[in-house]
């Protein structure tokens, strides 16, 4: 019989394994990425893959989240049926205490975004408590624990459909990506869960997840069942469409597409969809009562020797730059900025748009001033800043047009796209939008020189700051005149892919 399983080391093991993955992506991953920036065409998205390359081994180098938003803990359980514990408290309560221990580690701190009372008061937990746990039990004396950080930006983008059993799953999939925009930060990996009930298809949608990058093995050996011919077709038809990286327009838009189902209902055909990231980020271990697991580091041999070429940029100078200026910047035109730039997102926002509507006065002036969407990690030993990469746009939408026309405001920088109405508010204000590549938060807080809090510090990572930037690397996403590169960039290379017909309009 196997010696039972000791509180400390399941906690330890928790710990030890939310940090490797905050620094560390899967080496499948990065090979499977590494191939897609060889193969990429489009300039664009190649150096949106480049720089999710570069930050990925700098990351693994200092050890510094791969991302700011370093996401809500995910750990899948199969508890062997003899196993035994030398432990008081649950194992939830074990689990939760490894998060804490890790999001609070003062050598690598995590940002802590999981939020109490989310129809209420929407508090922060501080620690990134409590994690989502699911427990199997199966047959054995083992514990065989997938610790999974994932990201806002990619759950958010979650989708699921009760088709009918006569639909056409293939169908559903290809419309429904393209309406998922690029908040997800391709290229990532799309998880399908099929049948069950509702819950279950979403279950089975993010364990799908947890697996390696194989697709290639698939495509060079042939598929064995349904589920394989799937996937083989949807990776196909998914990068067909054209969106690529970070949504610019490309070849690769998913790295891999994994499928699981289970039986279901004969009236029924649940089908769930949940993208990974370019943040992909879990770990996988064993515990079998002879101490903590043991992770060991990847070789940083697996990632491709690339350098941030930033001499291809324009130099802008946001102290001083002009509405003219600003005119004079075309679609998809590289840009590095230098200067102060301040920083909000959805909590600064709400809190602001509310000041304005009392007519109250802002404790920042706008006037001619950029903001970047983002919420940073807590800088630690000399850093001025933690990781520091761009939050999704689109979620600022809807403050868009106020803050434009009653604030000053001349530009944005986030990542993924903006929708109709703050495009139509960009135009109408001859105002811009820059991306910055969602998952290249340490190469980006790499360019940040200093920071302060410049109001609303009861916000934490939400607070508005002060950030003084030197050569950070932005592309023009949607320029005065109301042209958006996430429409016109998917539209050209689904064209020159050819696989799918070009939708009309």
């Amino acid at each position: 019989m196997s010696q039972p399983i000791r509180q400390e080391d399941f906690i330890q093991s928790i710990a030890d394994a939310f940090q490797y993955i905050s620094y560390y992506h899967p080496t499948d991953y990065i090979k499977a990425l590494a191939a897609a920036y060889e193969r990429e065409q489009s300039p664009a998205a190649k150096d949106a893959i480049a720089q999710i390359l570069i930050n990925s081994r700098m990351c693994a180098e200092g050890h510094r989240p791969i991302c700011q938003d370093t996401g809500i803990a995910v750990v899948f359980l199969k508890v062997g049926m003899n196993a035994r514990w030398d432990a008081a408290m649950s194992v939830q309560e074990m689990v939760d205490e490894g998060v804490r221990r890790a999001y609070n580690n003062p050598d690598n701190k995590l940002r802590a975004s999981v939020l109490l009372d989310p129809a209420g008061a929407r508090r922060n937990s501080k620690d990134n408590t409590p994690a989502v746990v699911h427990t199997e039990i199966v047959p054995g004396d083992h514990v065989e624990v997938i610790c999974a950080a994932k990201g806002g930006g990619s759950e958010n983008k979650a989708k699921f459909a009760m088709l009918n059993p006569s639909d056409s799953i293939v169908d559903w999939i290809i419309k429904t990506v393209p309406t998922m925009g690029a908040g997800w930060c391709p290229p990532g990996i799309l998880g399908i869960g099929i049948g069950g009930t509702p819950e279950k298809a979403m279950l089975l949608a993010k364990e799908s997840l947890m697996a390696p990058v194989d697709i290639h093995e698939l495509i060079a050996r042939g598929p064995k069942n349904r589920a394989e011919e799937l996937r083989l077709e949807l990776h196909e038809k998914v990068n067909a469409l054209g969106i690529g990286a970070q949504g610019l327009g490309g070849l690769t838009t998913v790295l891999d597409v994994k499928v699981l189902d289970y039986p279901t209902h004969a009236a029924s055909l649940p089908v769930a969809m949940i993208p990974n990231c370019a943040a992909t980020r879990h770990a996988h271990f064993h515990l079998d009562g002879s101490g903590p697991a043991k992770l060991d580091p990847p070789s940083l041999d697996d990632w491709p020797k690339l350098a941030y070429d930033a001499s291809k940029g324009k130099r802008v100078n946001l102290d001083t730059v002009t509405r003219e200026d600003v005119a004079s910047w075309q679609p998809g035109d590289v840009l590095l900025l230098n200067g102060m730039l301040l920083t909000g997102r959805d909590a600064a926002h709400k809190r602001m748009i509310d000041m304005l509507n009392k007519g109250e006065k802002l404790p920042v002036d706008f006037t001619n001033r950029f903001i970047y969407y983002v919420g940073p990690v807590d800088p630690v030993r000399d850093e001025v800043v933690g990781p520091a990469g761009p939050t999704t746009a689109t979620r600022m939408d809807k403050f868009t047009r106020q803050m434009l026309e009653q604030t000053g405001l001349l530009g944005m920088v986030g990542k993924a796209e903006r929708g109709p109405a703050a495009i139509e508010a960009i135009r109408d204000n001859k105002a811009v939008y820059l991306m910055a590549v969602g998952g290249a938060a340490y190469l980006v807080s790499k360019a940040i020189r200093a920071a302060r809090v410049a109001a609303f510090a009861d916000l934490g990572m939400e607070a508005i700051y002060e950030f003084e930037v030197k050569d950070m690397p932005v592309t023009v996403a949607v320029d005065s005149k109301g042209t958006s590169v996430h429409q016109t960039g998917p539209r050209e290379w689904q064209a020159r892919i050819g696989k799918i017909p070009v939708a009309k309009g």
